[in-house]
């Protein structure tokens, strides 16, 4: 959502002159926000400086993918709480709704049957301005009667960028 100029001097490595500042973008959270949401871990901040940022599979992928922060088990007919490390933040002008919608990976839904324990996470833009930071943490659970493991890299959730309108009255 930048608007970029590239120059390439001859003989040197392209130089990036942005010309708006950012509308939309994914950073780590603290680590102590970090820490405070994980508890007890033993690799935790080793975990921590391994977060990804949310990616995009393929050029055409609707959404980017969010990555297990760290190796987890969920057992069958239980749920479990990953803090991914991750905010969104935004820069919106007056009168742009954007929200981001928080979905499973459809491969865990068909293979596993694993899902959101709300169905579907709704980060709003403000939420960036909590005393979490903004931290999204994304609850999952385990309908099957086989336990379900999720490895630290691992493209878990993902999520989609929708424009909104808000309804008179």
């Amino acid at each position: 959502f930048l608007h970029c100029l590239m120059f390439y001097p001859l003989g040197h490595t392209p130089l990036l002159l942005v010309t708006e500042e950012f509308k939309m973008r994914f950073e780590k959270v603290s680590f102590k926000t970090w820490d405070d949401a994980v508890g007890c871990n033993f690799n935790i901040r080793t975990d921590y400086d391994d977060i990804k940022l949310p990616k995009q599979g393929t050029t055409y992928s609707m959404g980017m993918d969010f990555f297990m922060p760290f190796d987890m088990k969920i057992y069958p007919k239980s749920s479990a709480v990953i803090p991914t490390g991750i905010r969104w933040r935004t820069t919106m002008k007056e009168g742009d709704r954007y929200g981001l919608l928080i979905v499973p990976r459809s491969g865990l839904g068909f293979k596993y049957g694993l899902r959101l324990a709300n169905t579907v996470g709704v980060i709003d833009a403000d939420y960036q301005n909590s005393q979490n930071e903004g931290h999204i943490i994304i609850k999952l659970y385990n309908p099957s009667e086989h336990t379900i493991e999720l490895e630290k890299g691992k493209a878990f959730a993902q999520d989609i960028v929708m424009p909104y309108k808000i309804c008179d009255g």
